[in-house]
């Protein structure tokens, strides 16, 4: 079956969504939120805190509120440790005392001290009140290829598979590819001409003389490089030939995707759109209404069977339940047949919900080792959409199986929700972000069906108080762009998350109109 694919980027007050649909269903979310800045991709001149040989691991000082979290696992190049104090003057060549040294003889209990700098690159977002992971191996990542310092190789992505194209491609690159540098060329590079190739590397090493020129001028902890929004990150990496369209809801974000595709993909530009007229983008295959249901615990699926997604602090249990199911064969076939359902919809929420690290799904019992393994190996084929890596397990003796996902950001529900304050963490509730954003869709949904021009909008203080101290142009712009009066009340009975809507003209609640 052929996939059909889509993007939907909608910028709000709240910050800006990116939803990928397969076949109009949703299968990726991204979001950026107006006020969490992402971390993963940038690069800092840190300062060594403490080198812990028990936990295998150092604490660096990169500036962030916690320290950040250095595996010795991701300690590669020397190059990068204790050579970052230059003058201007200053030789940039490496010590020789590092020169020709490799990973396997670099001992951090002894060359790691307190005190140190070193340059690393944030690989994991802080999570649960832990600090960002790092890596001392860094990278600058380009449209068409990447740039890896302290590297001497040519890199092609392994889904090239055309081995003519690849030897196009690594002749093609070794005419630019600086000395003591690697290069790795990406899937998208495919195809593209000499021109795009080498226009794509000069960006590249121009961040890299930036970045260097930092190095040697700051001071330790300090930023020297930072990458791409998330938005612009998800067409670096997402907007591939196989995307059938990209729609955007915002001018100015459209116009920057126009000019980043007419240097790296101008092939790609017809498929780009600013979505025209009154209402919201995620309307469009009901994308708000499955966004909705990715935040809920129970899962529905067709045959009337669900899945529960719980989140503790160690891990994420997926429990399989046959619900309203009535099979018409006999037990071992009707479970199969749900734990198939099962296995194909925990992909895709995995995906959706961008759920890392262990995982454990309790599928119904099957007796027949044979099923078992069809279960398995649905979900493993599955999962091979996934861009995150994936280990699975087989079915232990208690019928479960294990698998771990691949960790990088915030998940789902911890991007677009907090702590709820009356349980103390035991429950989330939607964060003031995420309020906001459903409030500013549902006011244009309303624009678009209803011609009442005044409105009292009633919110909980807190989420009024939100909106007055930093989000008050947004309600402001909207009364101004669609000539309505707006009135913002206040009452201490609503939840933070709540709101309701009062027609002014008819004197009557509207909330559930749309």
């Amino acid at each position: 079956m052929k996939t059909d694919k889509e993007m939907f980027i909608n910028v709000s007050a709240g910050g800006t969504r990116i939803a990928v649909t397969e076949n109009r269903k949703l299968v990726e979310l991204h979001i950026e939120r107006a006020d969490y800045e992402r971390m993963v991709g940038n690069i800092y001149k840190g300062k060594v805190q403490n080198v812990i040989p028990g936990m295998q691991a150092a604490f660096i000082d990169i500036g962030y509120e916690s320290n950040a979290f250095l595996p010795f696992s991701e300690i590669g190049s020397p190059e990068n440790l204790s050579n970052l104090s230059f003058d201007d003057d200053d030789d940039d060549e490496i010590p020789s005392k590092n020169k020709n040294t490799t990973k396997r003889n670099f001992n951090p209990e002894k060359d790691l001290s307190k005190g140190d700098d070193i340059l690393v690159q944030v690989i994991k977002e802080p999570f649960s009140g832990k600090g960002p992971r790092v890596t001392t191996e860094v990278s600058i990542p380009g449209s068409l290829m990447v740039l890896v310092p302290n590297g001497n190789y040519i890199g092609i992505s392994r889904k090239i598979s055309d081995k003519y194209e690849k030897r196009r491609l690594r002749r093609t690159v070794k005419d630019f590819k600086p000395e003591n540098f690697g290069l790795i060329v990406r899937t998208i590079a495919q195809g593209k001409d000499v021109a795009l190739l080498e226009a794509d590397f000069n960006r590249v090493w121009d961040k890299w003389k930036e970045l260097d020129q930092k190095i040697k001028k700051k001071k330790a902890p300090a930023t020297v490089f930072r990458d791409f929004t998330t938005s612009d990150q998800v067409i670096r990496d997402l907007f591939t030939p196989q995307v059938k369209r990209l729609i955007v809801d915002d001018k100015a974000l459209y116009k920057r995707f126009s000019t980043y595709l007419k240097d790296v993909s101008p092939e790609q530009l017809k498929n780009l759109e600013l979505m025209k007229g009154k209402g919201t983008i995620f309307n469009q295959d009901k994308i708000e209404e499955q966004i909705e249901k990715s935040l809920k615990r129970k899962v529905w699926m067709k045959s009337g069977a669900h899945i529960v997604i719980e989140h503790t602090e160690a891990m994420v249990v997926i429990d399989v339940n046959s619900g309203r199911y009535i099979g018409k064969k006999d037990h071992e076939s009707n479970s199969l047949k749900i734990n198939l359902e099962s296995a194909r919809e925990i992909a895709r929420q995995l995906r959706l919900r961008d759920i890392g690290g262990l995982i454990v799904i309790d599928f119904i019992d099957l007796q027949d080792n044979a099923n078992r393994k069809k279960v398995y190996n649905e979900l493993r084929s599955t999962l091979l959409k996934d861009r995150a890596k994936v280990s699975l397990t087989e079915f232990s003796n208690f019928g479960l199986l294990e698998m771990t996902r691949q960790r990088i950001g915030l998940n789902l529900l911890h991007t677009v929700s907090v702590e709820c304050p009356t349980c103390n963490g035991l429950g989330r509730i939607e964060s003031h972000e995420t309020t906001l954003t459903r409030l500013e869709n549902w006011l244009k949904r309303f624009r678009v069906k209803a011609k009442d021009k005044r409105l009292r909008i009633t919110l909980n203080p807190e989420m009024v108080d939100y909106i007055n101290e930093t989000k008050s142009k947004v309600i402001s712009g909207f009364m101004w762009e669609n000539w309505m009066l707006i009135e913002i009340q206040k009452d201490p009975h609503l939840p933070p998350h709540e709101f309701n809507v009062y027609s002014k003209k008819r004197r009557e609640d509207v909330t559930d109109e749309v």
